[in-house]
């Protein structure tokens, strides 16, 4: 993470299908959205009450962006890392437009309220010790797509 970026991590629900695109160089790109809605308990009503619910607009980039069109659906609940980037983009009849969205660097299915089974090994990679699930990997690169790669902001 560099100097100056705001971290973010959500816990919430998918509230669709992520969307699986790939830009004009090839990189692939999943979009999706995770509505966060915090609880909190009354005690003089002895109930739990839900807040107000925010949603979070969201992108993974390249094996993250596969690996999450891949695993995770509509409904599924999710704890994801990343950062929070505000993205300026002019529309085709010149109205200049902002957003916050996140760019997700990590994110997994959450075990607080279900079950979940891992079905991929990661494949040992050249000089690392066969099996061993702590070895050091690659760490892949982050980053959106160039203005090159298309003029719609990833989000």
């Amino acid at each position: 993470m560099s100097f100056g970026e705001t971290p973010i991590t959500l816990v919430g629900n998918l509230t669709d299908d992520p969307e699986l695109k790939f830009t004009e160089g090839g990189a692939a790109l999943a979009k999706f959205t995770i509505a966060v809605t915090p609880r909190s308990f009354d005690r003089n009503s002895n109930q739990w009450k839900d807040g107000t619910t925010a949603f979070y607009r969201c992108a993974a980039w390249r094996t993250l962006a596969e690996h999450v069109a891949d695993s995770l659906g509509k409904g599924s609940r999710v704890v994801a890392m990343g950062r929070m980037r505000q993205h300026d983009w002019t529309t085709d009849t010149g109205e200049k437009r902002s957003m916050l969205a996140v760019e997700v660097d990590d994110i997994g299915a959450s075990v607080r309220f279900t079950t979940v089974q891992i079905n991929g090994k990661r494949p040992a990679q050249k000089g690392q010790a066969g099996d061993d699930p702590w070895a050091a990997t690659n760490a892949p690169a982050t980053g959106g797509a160039s203005a090159a790669e298309g003029a719609e902001p990833p989000f």
